[in-house]
């Protein structure tokens, strides 16, 4: 089996937070296909690694940034692709990028 993507622990857990924010508010199957329109894009990104953009003024890290609904995804382009985080953009996204390094 090929290995395309992994996460981080702080992306795992990211994960989990929105999953149960979204059913808190809204329903299950609506939390179920919001993540699993997340894990889509992960696809995506392994295939597209170039696809993200670069945002100096959230962070120095090496990493890329891909909007998907309200959230971020931070990822670095390597092989297998890390997923760092995946943030609601109306956070703040320096801070807890610079917290999680």
């Amino acid at each position: 089996m090929n290995v395309r993507y992994v996460l981080a622990p702080a992306a795992e857990n990211d994960l989990s937070e929105i999953w149960h924010y979204i059913k808190q508010e809204t329903t299950a199957d609506v939390a179920d296909r919001i993540q699993a329109a997340i894990l889509d894009k992960f696809d995506f990104l392994a295939n597209n690694p170039g696809v993200g953009h670069s945002r100096k003024d959230l962070t120095a890290l090496p990493v890329k940034f891909f909007p998907i609904y309200a959230y971020l995804i931070v990822y670095r382009q390597t092989t297998p692709l890390e997923i760092v985080s995946v943030l609601h953009g109306r956070r703040e996204v320096g801070r807890l990028l610079k917290d999680r390094t």
